[in-house]
């Protein structure tokens, strides 16, 4: 991610510049290298599914990773992840466990037939689909004590913002460039 959107991306997770308060639910199925970015990192995460997990499952598991805003891992993960779907990213005032409690509580879901699945919110493309069509009662239930999911956008270099206010969505973003620093400099030099 260019420095632009980096900082964009910025301003959406730490608005007031605190740094407790903005984690990531990213997706270990999505590429190997979220889980050993994860695993080395040295931030505060734990991973929503339960119980002792074989290597195998645990690598693509979705973990709730706590971001401080200046931490050389939090960047880290910003950069290589932000464009390639690697999870969404929240803001709250609740406690890390009842956050924790409240993500886990909707990995499952049921469809019309009353059949188990698994709820990948966790995939920017599908919750940037899934809120829009939710209840004022949905809305409630799956941004709990969330303030706002930011994910990316369906444009590349589109930032989006999820909120409830009075049980409506409120849907917000910022669009943000990503320049082209080679031609620039190429452009320059000829």
């Amino acid at each position: 991610m260019a420095d632009a959107p980096m900082e964009r991306l910025m301003e959406r997770l730490w608005p007031a510049g605190d740094d407790e308060r903005a984690f990531a639910v990213l997706d270990g199925a999505r590429d190997p290298a979220v889980h050993a970015m994860v695993a080395r990192s040295g931030l505060e995460h734990r991973c929503l599914y339960a119980g002792a997990l074989s290597p195998a499952l645990a690598a693509a598991a979705p973990w709730l990773v706590k971001l401080p805003r200046d931490a050389a891992a939090t960047r880290e993960i910003l950069h290589k992840g932000w464009g390639e779907a690697w999870g969404v990213f929240l803001r709250t005032g609740a406690d890390e466990a009842l956050l924790y409690r409240h993500l886990r509580g909707f990995l499952r879901v049921r469809d019309e037939r009353g059949r188990p699945l698994v709820f990948r919110y966790y995939d920017p493309r599908v919750l940037r689909v899934y809120l829009p069509t939710c209840t004022a009662e949905e809305l409630a239930y799956v941004f709990g004590p969330v303030e706002v999911f930011i994910v990316e956008g369906e444009a590349a270099g589109h930032i989006q913002e999820f909120r409830v206010k009075g049980g409506a969505l409120v849907e917000g973003g910022v669009r943000v460039e990503r320049r082209l620093h080679w031609l620039g400099d190429y452009l320059r030099k000829g």
